[in-house]
């Protein structure tokens, strides 16, 4: 398991959310900063060939999501908030889907 925080302070809009992503994920120059580009980063990160990020785990482990101060980011950027928890279980269920684990979670504070 390995745990990445983001920083949601600094999450006031959509660029925003890629930019602090980008940044906590290692995201590659190429990032295309839109939630297709996330979820294609985010389903490889047990895939470290891929060049999709920085930030990897191993085949089978957890990436956890630390969102601090979640209620207060829900309130401020709820379209964004939703994005967030939809694209995660997204990720999830396309990798199910594929015959592989699970590799994301969320620990809200």
């Amino acid at each position: 398991m390995r745990i990445v925080y983001i920083n949601t302070a600094a999450i006031e809009s959509h660029p925003t959310f890629h930019r602090v992503f980008r940044r906590a994920m290692g995201f590659p120059d190429f990032y295309g900063a839109n939630m297709d580009a996330w979820l294609d980063c985010m389903s490889s990160i047990d895939d470290p060939a891929a060049g999709l990020s920085e930030i990897t785990v191993a085949p089978g482990e957890l990436l956890v999501l630390e969102i601090p101060d979640s209620l207060d980011f829900a309130y401020r950027c709820p379209d964004i908030w939703q994005d967030l928890l939809e694209c995660c279980a997204f990720v999830n269920q396309r990798r199910i889907d594929r015959g592989q684990p699970s590799v994301l979670t969320l620990l809200l504070r």
